[in-house]
């Protein structure tokens, strides 16, 4: 909250509820590195029911299943008795009253209409479209990331809104005069602009919050984008007022329009104001399609944890391939494929950062990438090991391709060059378009910038390879495999990378790991933390192609006396590849056959589902689940919590991926059941936009989250919209340890974000957490 001592009273309660309501915006990050981002995480303090009255209210936007699609499942029996029975008990409510209410439609909601919304119905005027588009030419120059050829000098979102808004007829044109003159009177401190258009459009600290909160959704992508400065200067301790300012800008564009259209709106605007007044307080409706939703995942849940048997763990003995993959939910399709090459491989899960939070700068480039959750911060610094001689080739024709891009783009040249230079381009646009581009070449290998004391590199590496639990026995060959995907023409490639590389390959995480791991130093130094790798073992890093579930292995030292063995997992692999894509590809266009060649193919909008269907998260003992076709729905983190002293790795778990994981499965609920709102469109429409993100169209609104295609086939949704389960195998006592010291991640499980399983000594689903904290039997 905001205490700054020149504002005081009513000025002051205003500030307060912007900045809560700024806080209700989740962040978005660039296109480079579009991670999942949950978008109800300003809502964790709520539960659904809450959360639902509230999105209704400012976005007009449904959080459960439609009323219809939950009966239907009732009726062809996907959703049990039982399972009814649960949730109405768990909401407070009469089995009968949610079978009544799942026959009976509810209509969509409708959110509170705004200044604009109303000038628009008695003007015959797109206000809201004209306001987006107006604002959004001010916000992409603002959150211009490098696209731009004309770059606008840096300074704060305010003055670049009121100088623009000085100078700017489009207003006027539309019928709107006065708004330059109403620039020119503007207050300097966005601040106090804030409160005096609140102020005089009638806007009191009751209505506040949701009031504000409905304008931020109103400017779609742009807050959101707006919002992440902030939300990581608030990790720093540190403060950015761009996402408060926007919302400043945006209630100077409601006043003009009040001022403009009063006398034929005034009484719906003031009306709209007291349904702001009023507390958020769910309704039986809002209850009743929450309960639906717990019932239907209820259903969904026990029907997945069906499949993981209970089963004893296999008979030790020596691998002859171990394999660690990412606990991605594409990742469980080729693990399993992959054992069922051979009894004696063996695959664990691990997030794909491999435990290594580095900033990596690539081979020709300054630019660093940070490779790690964005939950995390970097703690080393990386490069690519190249020579000086070639690095600064490498750097040079990189120069020279920028620049040439340059000069193809520009607005003076763009044109004379399409029309003297075209021809040229024939035999490589024909190339790039049959899918037959030259594919880049990988970096060399990753190494650190600076040097890293051997206690240091020790101590890292036993302590990932415990969390990973592998210590033991150890296969003569240890694959690392990162994910990957790729594809061409695809804005929101980053988004079907590594969520835990933070929207990029996995790929230099798994090298730097495996040569840590090879180092004779390092391992001579293991013992004494606990891990001792046998002489005869060789890590090899990877990276999971996850279009076409290829693997690829990086000689970056020889294979020696290991090229058998190489030569062996290779066959395996590809053998697993060809089963995975036969699995995953019946979902596609095309089935498997295509698979291949859709990451190429420039008109292709769906090269792979990515996490679409992701529905749980199991932390658990390789064995339990190895013989379960869970589908590629279930991320699969290995742990043993007999072997983790202190439950430290548990605490890991549960508060960095459990999270993550939590974030995916949340953006795609939202993508799926409010695409207006939280979806990022029509891929075919799409413009890249400063870098930031996308417009559908010439302008206006930037849109966040999935495009339609990632959770939509054309015919209908690929994805199910249910909040993940989380199923842990670990004493009860432990957990509630762990949640105990975590309120925050508490927080999500007792209000119904994620549900949380547990997992007995028999691998049965024993219990569930219920939101109090009580565990009661599954």
């Amino acid at each position: 909250m905001m205490h700054d001592r020149r504002y005081t009273g009513p000025a002051l309660e205003l500030l307060a509820a912007a900045e809560t309501a700024c806080a209700r915006i989740p962040p978005m990050w660039p296109l480079e590195q579009a991670v999942a981002v949950n978008p109800y995480l300003g809502h964790s303090e709520d539960d659904l029911a809450t959360a639902a009255a509230r999105m209704a209210r400012v976005a007009g936007a449904r959080m459960t299943l439609d009323r219809a699609e939950v009966a239907a499942r009732i009726t062809d029996g996907r959703i049990g008795e039982g399972h009814l029975l649960a949730a109405a008990e768990a909401a407070g409510l009469a089995p009968d009253v949610l079978r009544a209410a799942a026959r009976r439609p509810r209509p969509a909601p409708e959110a509170l209409p705004t200044v604009a919304d109303l000038a628009a119905r008695v003007a015959g005027t797109d206000w809201p479209a004209i306001v987006a588009e107006r604002l959004g030419v001010v916000a992409a120059a603002h959150l211009d990331r490098g696209q731009a050829l004309w770059a606008v000098p840096e300074r704060p979102f305010w003055q670049r809104f009121v100088d623009y808004a000085r100078r700017d007829l489009t207003p006027a044109l539309a019928g709107l005069p006065g708004l330059c003159a109403r620039a020119d009177a503007l207050p300097v401190e966005a601040q106090a602009a804030l409160a005096a258009a609140a102020a005089e459009i009638g806007i009191e600290a009751p209505a506040a919050e949701t009031a504000f909160h409905r304008l931020l959704i109103d400017l779609g992508g742009w807050a959101q984008a707006a919002r992440l400065p902030g939300w990581q200067a608030e990790r720093r301790g540190e403060r950015d007022t761009a996402l408060l300012e926007m919302l400043a800008a945006r209630l100077v564009w409601e006043a003009a329009l009040l001022q403009r259209f009063g006398d034929r709106i005034g009484a719906e605007w003031r009306a709209a104001l007291a349904r702001h007044a009023e507390p958020v307080t769910p309704s039986e409706d809002d209850r009743i399609d929450a309960a639906l939703q717990d019932a239907a995942e209820r259903a969904a849940q026990a029907a997945l944890f069906a499949r993981i048997p209970a089963e004893p763990p296999e008979a030790g003995g020596r691998p002859a391939l171990q394999a660690a993959f990412c606990i991605d939910v594409r990742s469980e399709v080729l693990r399993r494929a992959l054992e069922a090459r051979d009894p004696r491989i063996e695959t664990l899960g691990f997030a794909g950062f491999f435990g290594l939070a580095i900033d990596h700068r690539p081979a020709a480039s300054e630019t660093r990438h940070a490779l790690l959750p964005v939950l995390l911060d970097p703690a080393m610094e990386t490069r690519a090991a190249i020579g000086a001689e070639d690095d600064r080739g490498r750097r040079v024709s990189a120069r020279a391709s920028r620049a040439w891009r340059r000069f193809k783009t520009a607005a003076v040249s763009s044109f004379a060059f399409v029309e003297a230079a075209g021809p040229l381009y024939v035999g490589k646009l024909l190339g790039d378009g049959l899918g037959r581009g030259h594919a880049e070449a990988p970096d060399p290998a990753p190494v650190p910038a600076a040097d890293w004391p051997l206690a240091a590199r020790a101590a890292a590496a036993a302590g990932i390879l415990k969390a990973m639990g592998l210590t033991g026995p150890f296969a003569p060959l240890v694959i690392l495999a990162g994910h990957g995907a790729r594809v061409v023409n695809n804005p929101h490639a980053a988004a079907l990378q590594c969520g835990a590389c933070g929207g990029r390959s996995g790929e230099v995480n798994a090298r730097l790991l495996a040569a840590l791991l090879n180092d004779r130093e390092v391992r001579a130094r293991l013992p004494e933390e606990g891990v001792t790798i046998p002489e005869d073992t060789r890590f090899v890093g990877a990276l999971h192609d996850t279009v076409t579930d290829e693997v690829t292995l990086y000689e970056d030292a020889p294979f020696g006396r290991h090229a058998e063995d190489v030569a062996q997992a290779r066959r395996w692999l590809a053998d697993a590849a060809a089963a995975a894509r036969a699995e995953r590809g019946a979902r596609l266009t095309g089935g498997a056959d295509a698979a291949p060649g859709r990451g190429a193919d420039w008109a292709q909008v769906r090269p792979e589902w990515a996490l679409a269907g992701c529905m749980a998260f199991v932390a658990a003992p390789r064995h339990r689940t190895r013989s379960a076709d869970l589908g590629g729905r279930a991320f699969l983190h290995g742990y043993d919590w007999r072997a983790d002293e202190g439950f430290g790795i548990l605490e890991l778990i549960l508060t960095a991926p459990v999270v993550v994981a939590s974030w995916i499965s949340l953006q795609y609920h939202g993508s799926t059941l409010a695409p207006a709102i939280f979806g990022g469109g029509d891929k075919v429409l799409h413009n890249v936009t400063g870098g930031v993100g996308v417009v559908e169209g010439n302008g206006g609104r930037l849109r966040p989250g999935l495009p339609m295609q990632s959770v939509h086939d054309g015919e209908r949704f690929v994805h199910d919209p249910l909040r993940l389960a989380v199923l842990v195998e670990a004493p009860a006592e432990a957990i509630d340890g762990v949640l105990a010291k975590h309120p925050g991640v508490a927080e999500l499980f007792d209000n119904g974000w994620l549900s949380l399983h547990r997992m007995d000594d028999a691998g049965r689903v024993a219990q569930r957490r219920a939101a109090g904290g009580a565990w009661e039997d599954a």
